[in-house]
């Protein structure tokens, strides 16, 4: 392999250099990565849990409260009155919405995306994201900042082996990993949503791969990782009928479990506390590199 290291400049200067992992895996992500420039970074700012509970809050609630009046400038299609962003039932109907009208991946063909403004179509994208940025705020606030690339084609999936060989219940501190490219939700999503308006079809677990991915700043305990397990072991059981059908005739089957795919680890060089307060202050990335 050529390429040996990751490199994201964020807005203050801070480079934050990682390590590739030299394996198949990042290989097939590093050929994805390669088209990268010819697409727009989607999101510059697309980072979670840095700042204060509160102040999370506030950019959550603005964030899925802009894409709402947007949307129904156009057209009322949200007519669920917003409640607030602790209100999961709400948010599972706002992932709705947005893979009604959005469609799954590489099927934007509803007639309401087509016609359309710009600005729409944009909102109901960033729908998805604000929603789960919501969710990451009740949940969890842990820090990551997630790099995706608007538009280009997400084409290419992942083999049950290659996921049971370079797949991980818990990446370390510092870890970049594929990010999920699915439209839908996996089980892991199910467990924890109790999603009500979900169709068959927006039932997703990994499967394609593109340049995108996320870094993470925290890691779970093992009890943590046990608990999700057990969790997703009794919703399997609970639906196995529906996930028979869907040809997941067992629990723990590889597809099916939470595994984070790493390509990459952070080279640390300052302790990790200070890290992360340097971080939240350049809340932007400005530059992504390969060398």
């Amino acid at each position: 392999m050529d390429l040996n290291y990751l490199t994201v400049e964020l807005s203050g200067g801070l480079e934050l250099q990682f390590q590739l992992l030299d394996n198949p895996l990042t290989h097939l992500w590093l050929e994805r990565m390669a088209l990268r420039d010819q697409y727009p970074l989607d999101h510059p700012a697309r980072f979670y849990g840095f700042d204060s509970q509160e102040t999370e809050i506030d950019r959550a609630t603005e964030m899925i409260q802009q894409c709402i009046a947007t949307i129904n400038a156009h057209q009322v299609t949200i007519d669920k009155p917003f409640t607030n962003i602790f209100d999961q039932d709400y948010l599972n109907y706002l992932h709705n919405v947005f893979e009604r009208y959005h469609g799954l991946l590489d099927k934007q063909d509803h007639e309401y995306w087509n016609t359309a403004p710009k600005s729409v179509q944009r909102a109901l994208a960033e729908l998805n994201i604000a929603v789960h940025r919501c969710e990451t705020v009740t949940r969890s606030n842990r820090p990551r900042f997630v790099c995706t690339w608007f538009g280009l084609p997400k084409t290419q999936t992942l083999t049950s082996d290659m996921m049971h060989q370079y797949g991980t219940l818990n990446p370390p501190f510092g870890s970049v990993c594929l990010n999920y490219a699915e439209i839908g939700k996996t089980l892991e999503d199910l467990v924890m949503d109790d999603d009500k308006y979900i169709s068959d079809e927006a039932f997703l677990p990994f499967n394609h791969y593109s340049a995108d991915f996320v870094a993470r700043f925290y890691e779970d305990s093992s009890d943590q990782v046990a608990e999700r397990l057990e969790k997703m072991q009794q919703y399997y059981t609970a639906h196995q009928e529906f996930f028979c059908e869907k040809g997941y005739k067992y629990f723990p089957n590889t597809k099916l479990l939470p595994y984070r795919f790493p390509v990459a680890h952070l080279i640390e060089t300052q302790p990790r506390s200070r890290l992360l307060e340097t971080i939240q202050t350049q809340q932007h990335i400005t530059r992504v590199s390969l060398a």
